[in-house]
């Protein structure tokens, strides 16, 4: 195996958190080791064992989301898929959607293919240099036909928090539905579906919510409910004698085994966010935030686009190519980082930044004020290298 070096500073969390809490990695272990069997598959008692920890994860999920009733919390593989689930659970042929310039291919790929095949209309509200949306022009697109307006909660590419309070608050008394894409904010912001009113939230687990990979949810609220259809068909260990899928949440939506490992190591994550007061996580993300801008502004020739709430910045150079001076990071301070479009593929266009995309850095939980400011000295050192002349 290429291991990366074992000083490396790594600065791509917006991408996946890394490294873990110690307990997820125990845990994971000791599951795979002394439990190892499936959920909801069997009464012996380790298929018991294993249906308790799917529903620990599911309840501290609800508390964390500010979820009423945890069989609204459906689990999922990642992200996407829950993203997935919600879009062409709840989308008909011929609806009507809103969603935004700073979607994740995740939003914006299922949206193309439902406009091509299936006649569905989509508009796509820009954002500004920074990458924010105006809640107002999003609203502005609705109409009574409208299905659902799709918003990621922060964009992944400048970590700018979208007002999705205000959006949620005017949706609320129409049959409109809001999905929240919060990639990049659970586990760092908080969250409180039932408060503003998010009627379908996605999430991977494996970012500021400490999970491993492999893990996501979808919450669904009631009005979402009634308009939810499976997506993905299969055994779900209940009414077996049926070849319909069951109607009920969460089943419905988690055909297959579920990964019992992972979900234990996300249980465990969950329990060490739960320890601490979320409003210090926000003040450290957004303390982080501010000494990414502070170290990185003074650099000459380089713009800095985001890091205002969530340690999350890109950058461009006037000299030289996002892709290279990620790659001299990495090769000659061990720094990583990550350059491209980030899979967000009309941002970009809006922010001035297309076809190369920028040099994004992020920081996590465990990221270090020292580890920014070697990352800062990194880059100017670099350009300085590289400067003609």
């Amino acid at each position: 195996m290429n291991r990366p070096p074992v000083d490396r500073i790594y600065l791509d969390h917006a991408a996946t958190g890394w490294p873990k809490p110690t307990a997820v990695y125990e845990t994971m272990d000791r599951f795979a080791r002394d439990i190892g069997a499936a959920a909801g598959r069997g009464s012996y008692r380790s298929a018991t064992a294993a249906g308790e920890i799917v529903l620990s994860c599911r309840r501290r999920l609800a508390r964390l989301i500010g979820a009423a009733n945890p069989r609204r919390v459906a689990l999922f593989s990642n992200g996407t898929t829950a993203l997935n689930a919600a879009i062409f659970g709840v989308v008909r042929p011929g609806d009507h959607v809103v969603t935004t310039a700073i979607e994740h291919n995740s939003v914006l790929r299922p949206l193309e293919w439902l406009r091509t095949t299936a006649g569905v209309t989509v508009d796509v509200v820009p954002c500004d240099r920074e990458g924010q949306v105006d809640p107002q022009a999003v609203l502005d697109r609705v109409t009574p036909r409208t299905r659902l307006v799709a918003i990621s909660h922060a964009s992944n590419v400048t970590g700018a928090v979208q007002d999705v309070a205000t959006i949620a608050a005017a949706l609320r008394p129409t049959d409109s539905l809001l999905l929240c894409d919060a990639a990049q904010t659970l586990g760092y912001l908080p969250i409180d579906v039932t408060r503003d009113a998010i009627d379908l939230l996605a999430a991977p687990g494996h970012k500021g919510a400490c999970g491993p990979l492999g893990t996501g949810l979808l919450a669904v609220s009631p009005k979402a409910e009634s308009l939810l259809q499976p997506t993905t068909f299969g055994g779900t260990g209940s009414i077996s004698e049926s070849l319909r899928m069951p109607t009920e949440l969460p089943t419905m939506l988690e055909p297959g085994n579920l990964n019992v490992t992972a979900i234990a190591g996300w249980d465990a994550a969950l329990a060490t966010l739960a320890a601490e007061d979320p409003s210090e996580r926000a003040n450290r993300s957004q303390q982080m935030a501010d000494t990414l801008r502070q170290l990185l502004q003074p650099l000459n020739d380089v713009r800095v686009i985001g890091g205002r709430q969530l340690p999350i910045v890109s950058l461009t150079f006037a000299a030289a190519e996002v892709s290279l001076i990620a790659s001299l990071l990495d090769d000659e301070y061990g720094i990583e980082v990550r350059s491209g479009l980030h899979c967000a593929a009309l941002i970009h266009e809006q922010l001035g930044t297309a076809p190369e995309g920028t040099l994004r850095v992020s920081g996590g939980h465990g990221t270090t004020p020292d580890q920014l400011q070697r990352c800062a000295t990194a880059i100017a050192e670099l350009l300085t290298e590289l400067a003609p002349g």
